[in-house]
């Protein structure tokens, strides 16, 4: 009995010594940063830090639901540029069909552009919860898919004629209290998310499905309905990445979002989220996301190159990979 103590005792100090790593690891980043670039603490790239976070929080959190229930999703960049592609075209050919209604322009093609997104993530998940395919291989597929698609709808070319509301004023100019409008749409939906995973049976099912399946399916969980959708919500959250990105750069991009996969996977592991399922948390993700763009932000200050920022992300991936083994071990033990 002792020992079954000490184990538990052990794996829960283990644990807190993991979720202490991430805040400091952040806060030294920011000091570092802050005494050898002194542009790092201008109003101006502090905004940018904020702005940029939010893109790739807002990503990771859908990255985060699959992962909670054991798989991961390729395709998200994919959906992110098919998204700005799906929104830029609509609400071109909206605006040239009703100039006098630029609101519903917009309106029509954010919501074009999120069931896009739906169907993505619905098509992911089917494949994995009801014909038992691998995600990777299913997500890599509609990866290319999608890709594909993009691709084609431009032939490469970026899509202008959104109504200038959208660019000048939601995507650049708009702004509360200082701060821009993207901060507050990505606080909104980490708040729901936070809501949905800690307040909702949603939120415990998917915990149980990434835990143990099997028990999960036993207890009662819908794992089907769970797996689905999980899937269709990241690729929701990939296409209003996708959208509020399209108003930032003020184009639809089939281009768009190509790294973005990598970085939404490595801003949940690094904040915790377990790839074997079952374990996260969603303010331990948005703290994965600073780190990156805080990192990002700080080597292009001082001028290093984008290949070594790279292998530092990557070679950051594969610390939280080795520590979230290493907590595994500990949780068993």
């Amino acid at each position: 009995m002792m020992a079954i103590w000490l184990g538990q005792s052990r794996g829960r100090a283990a644990r807190r010594t993991a979720e202490l790593l991430l805040p400091i690891g952040v806060s030294t980043l920011i000091v570092f940063f802050g005494i050898y670039e002194q542009r790092f603490w201008s109003p101006i790239n502090l905004i940018n830090i904020l702005r940029n976070s939010s893109y790739l929080s807002v990503i990771s959190l859908g990255q985060m639901l699959v992962l909670v229930i054991g798989g991961f999703d390729l395709s998200v960049g994919a959906v992110v540029a098919l998204a700005s592609v799906i929104a830029a075209s609509t609400m071109r050919e909206m605006a040239s069909a009703a100039p006098a209604a630029p609101g519903f322009a917009v309106s029509v093609g954010i919501l074009s552009a999120l069931a896009c997104g739906a169907v993505v993530g619905a098509v992911n998940g089917v494949a994995v919860a009801l014909m038992k395919v691998h995600a990777l291989m299913v997500t890599l597929g509609t990866m290319s898919l999608v890709t594909g698609i993009a691709l084609y709808l431009t032939r490469g070319v970026p899509v202008y004629g959104m109504p200038e509301w959208f660019v000048l004023e939601f995507g650049r100019r708009m702004q509360m209290l200082g701060i821009p409008v993207v901060v507050y749409v990505a606080g909104v939906i980490i708040a729901v998310q936070w809501l949905l995973l800690t307040r909702t049976p949603m939120g415990r099912h998917l915990y149980a499905l990434g835990s143990h399946a099997e028990a999960a399916r036993l207890s009662g969980v819908n794992a089907n309905v769970g797996i689905i959708g999980a899937h269709v919500l990241c690729s929701v959250l990939a296409a209003v990445t996708g959208v509020l990105f399209t108003a930032r750069i003020g184009s639809g991009e089939a281009t768009l979002g190509s790294s973005l996969t990598l970085e939404s996977i490595a801003a949940a592991v690094i904040g915790g989220v377990s790839l074997r399922g079952g374990v996260g948390k969603v303010w331990q993700v948005i703290l994965g996301a600073i780190l990156l763009t805080v990192l990002s932000n700080g080597t292009n200050l001082m001028r290093i190159d984008s290949k070594a920022q790279t292998a530092v992300v990557g070679a950051a991936l594969i610390l939280a990979v080795a520590l979230d083994r290493f907590n595994a071990g500990e949780r068993k033990r």
